[in-house]
């Protein structure tokens, strides 16, 4: 298990010209037969299965990883996961009957509970209510596409699992291109609140003004249908979210294109998704070396692999790296 907290830092022209992490090729309604075709960056096509029998990648207990895990989780039995509700393909989303959560994020998270020796219990919220979960300590542990952030280092422990791109989409044929700040400035951007999508589009937008260009006209919607009702409407311009998603949604629709990638840490850091732990909660490190495992074994490549998203692949995992810099004051 690593628990080095040293990571890789690009330049800032590679961070503003980071392949995507999957490039999609639309099959039709993805709901009539229950696939979906993606075809990753490296070659090649994966057939997503989007049914509720998921036929899941397994992996088996390992003793010694499992003895580190608190006692009171191990006399539970349990290991309380916390993932955000709504549609976000393929990172989580629901399966064909609309009940069965599926999606990279939960395949991840059972593996893990597979070398923990526990019972998977994946709980859907709110994103808001991921945090004051784990702050409650109703749940464990959250697989939710969260990024490792300085801000929410200050709360939270993280075991980093992949690499975390972000994507900006807006309507096909828009003619927009965004590598930087100047590209948004006086555009209307739809990001969700909290995220740090949102703190990078802040910060973009502070520095347009300092610049002497107009901010980011920053707009906020309750639910991602609402978000792509107003891309279509011309309301918004671009919608800046999680590269896997913008580039799924872009194309089983259609109707929409990826114009721009980014570094979820910002111009000098390769961002980092990972699973995340109330501070001090003496899960981290097991977390951790369990990551290390399925890393070291192979399931982890085929987890990634099912899902499309081999490119956002890491080799360890880490506690606590660096992450997205606190937005200035």
């Amino acid at each position: 298990m690593s628990t080095s907290t040293s990571r890789r830092t690009t330049t800032t022209a590679a961070a503003l010209g980071l392949t995507a992490a999957l490039v999609l090729a639309a099959c039709g309604n993805p709901s009539e037969g229950g696939t979906a075709e993606v075809a990753a960056a490296s070659g090649g096509t994966v057939k997503i299965n989007l049914s509720p029998d998921q036929k899941r990648v397994t992996t088996g207990k390992v003793d010694s990883i499992a003895a580190r895990v608190p006692e009171e989780i191990r006399r539970r039995g349990t290991l309380e996961i916390v993932d955000s509700s709504g549609s976000a393909a393929p990172l989580t989303f629901y399966a064909t009957d609309d009940r069965t959560v599926i999606g990279v994020e939960p395949d991840i998270a059972h593996l893990v509970a597979d070398v923990l020796g526990l019972e998977p219990h994946i709980n859907t919220v709110s994103w808001e209510n991921i945090f004051v979960g784990l702050d409650s300590g109703k749940y464990d542990v959250g697989f939710s596409n969260i990024t490792v952030t300085e801000e929410r280092k200050e709360k939270y422990d993280f075991a980093t699992y992949r690499e975390d791109n972000l994507g900006f989409e807006a309507k096909k044929g828009s003619g927009l291109r965004i590598d930087g700040p100047e590209d948004v400035a006086g555009k209307a951007v739809a990001v969700s609140s909290g995220t740090n999508q949102e703190k990078l589009l802040v910060e973009w937008s502070k520095e347009n003004e300092k610049a002497g260009r107009e901010p980011v006209d920053i707009k906020y919607y309750q639910n991602e249908s609402d978000t792509y009702l107003a891309l279509q409407s011309g309301r918004i311009d671009v919608y800046l979210g999680p590269n896997p998603t913008t580039a799924y949604h872009a194309a089983t629709t259609g109707k929409t294109e990826v114009v721009g990638t980014y570094s979820g840490a910002g111009s000098t850091l390769q961002g980092l998704i990972a699973a995340t732990t109330k501070k001090d909660s003496g899960l981290v490190e097991p977390l951790a070396a369990a990551l290390d495992h399925v890393v070291e074994n192979g399931t982890y490549a085929q987890v990634l692999q099912r899902w499309g998203l081999s490119d956002e692949a890491v080799t360890t995992s880490e506690i606590n790296p660096p992450g997205l810099p606190k937005t200035d004051a």
